[in-house]
């Protein structure tokens, strides 16, 4: 696509397959230990899953675009995994106002070029660079960008759950910033779940413990599986879940059978799969990632509704594992303030947009100047909800 003075060619590829793994997984961070990305999402194992199973391409709205920064040698030394979109969908930072309102003005929105995970509101690098010059070449990744737009004739570029750095380096090169609110848990050095909850309110502290209590009535046990012990049979089982939740939920859910499956081939030890049984029938299951230093929840789903076991599932089996293994925080995924009483606080979430249409980039950085008082006013608020005990508490049964 273009070439700078340093011999570094900016091109874009139309599939993962393009990429060599390795090197692919380099950028994104990789170690020494078996190339094993600090973030699950932004793997060449992940990503790929998502492009075979045929939950992205095709008409899914979803076309890989994805940006790649070369040296003289032809090795790669950036990319980042974009996407033109045809709709706003599965994204959780959304712009369905922006559209509306520019198509009324007699634009055309989409396509646009979204730099994401497909349906993965999980905060992660997305201008993925390797070597001594990672700056240079994210510099060169986020002006790449607004090239893409222009010669695809894209309204917009949206880069979506940020890490910090990046987004200030987008926003030094002219992206707009927006920020919202997930809820994540923080491992103080807990040895144990009850070591945790002896952190909390007296009150807070009973009804978690009831919760988990009734949760588990009806004769439903749980299971927490990862690596070699799970099986096709859990797939089929947690995709029924995922189906049924997800199309009462969304309308028509992401993720096809076969992108569990592949990743089950290809990640396995870093999945935590929750399931729950009554009588022997797997009845409800959650997701997760496992990172270098996070638990990432992602996809939820039942087939039979009971008391309070959404909660275990997702929320109290995600930290039991994340205090087992001495990981550092749970990131329970988009939205939720219900999430707040079981231990997880607000933490602020990134994104940066850049709009080639000027008029309508004014309108937009007007709109986020006002949001961004709002979630930072917020956050405020939901930070005096917190369930710990404050100085001078007395802690009591």
């Amino acid at each position: 696509m273009t070439k700078d003075e340093n011999d570094f060619e900016v091109g874009v590829e139309t599939t993962l397959s393009a990429f060599d793994p390795a090197e692919w997984d380099a950028c994104a961070g990789a170690v020494a230990r078996g190339g094993r990305t600090p973030n699950p999402f932004v793997s060449h194992a992940f990503l790929s899953a998502l492009e075979e199973s045929g939950s992205v391409g095709g008409r899914s709205g979803w076309s890989p675009a994805h940006l790649a920064v070369r040296d003289a040698e032809g090795r790669l030394r950036g990319a980042a995994p974009s996407y033109l979109k045809a709709h706003s969908q599965g994204e959780y930072v959304f712009d369905h106002g922006w559209a509306e309102a520019y198509m009324r003005a007699g634009g055309r929105y989409y396509p646009k070029i979204q730099v994401a995970v497909p349906f993965t509101p999980a905060a992660g690098p997305r201008l993925l660079a390797s070597g001594g010059d990672a700056l240079r070449i994210r510099r060169l990744l986020a002006r790449g960008l607004q090239t893409l737009c222009d010669r695809t004739g894209a309204s917009s570029v949206h880069a979506t759950f940020l890490e910090k750095d990046e987004a200030e380096l987008l926003t030094e090169n002219g992206y707009l910033l927006r920020t919202d609110r997930q809820f994540h848990w923080s491992n103080a050095g807990y040895g144990s779940y009850d070591d945790f909850l002896g952190e909390l309110a007296s009150r807070k502290r009973k009804a978690l413990k009831r919760e988990r209590r009734e949760a588990l009535r009806n004769g439903i046990t749980i299971e927490s599986l990862t690596g070699p012990t799970i099986t096709e049979a859990h797939w089929d089982a947690f995709f029924a879940f995922y189906m049924d939740t997800g199309s009462r939920k969304w309308g028509r859910p992401y993720l096809t059978r076969s992108f569990f499956s592949l990743v089950g081939e290809r990640m396995a030890d870093r999945i935590l799969l929750v399931i729950a049984s009554r009588d022997g029938r797997p009845i409800a299951g959650a997701i997760n990632f496992i990172g270098d230093d996070a638990l990432y929840g992602r996809n939820w789903g039942c087939i039979e509704d009971h008391p309070f076991l959404h909660f275990e599932v997702c929320y109290h089996r995600a930290i039991d594992f994340a205090i087992e293994k001495g990981l550092a925080r749970v990131e329970a995924g988009a939205q939720g303030e219900h999430k707040l009483a079981r231990g997880y606080l607000p933490v602020e979430t990134r994104s940066a947009h850049w709009l080639a249409d000027l008029g309508l980039r004014r309108a937009v950085a007007e709109y986020l100047e006002r949001e961004r008082r709002y979630v930072a006013s917020l956050h405020e608020e939901l930070e005096t909800a917190s369930p710990f005990r404050r100085g001078g508490e007395e802690e009591q049964d």
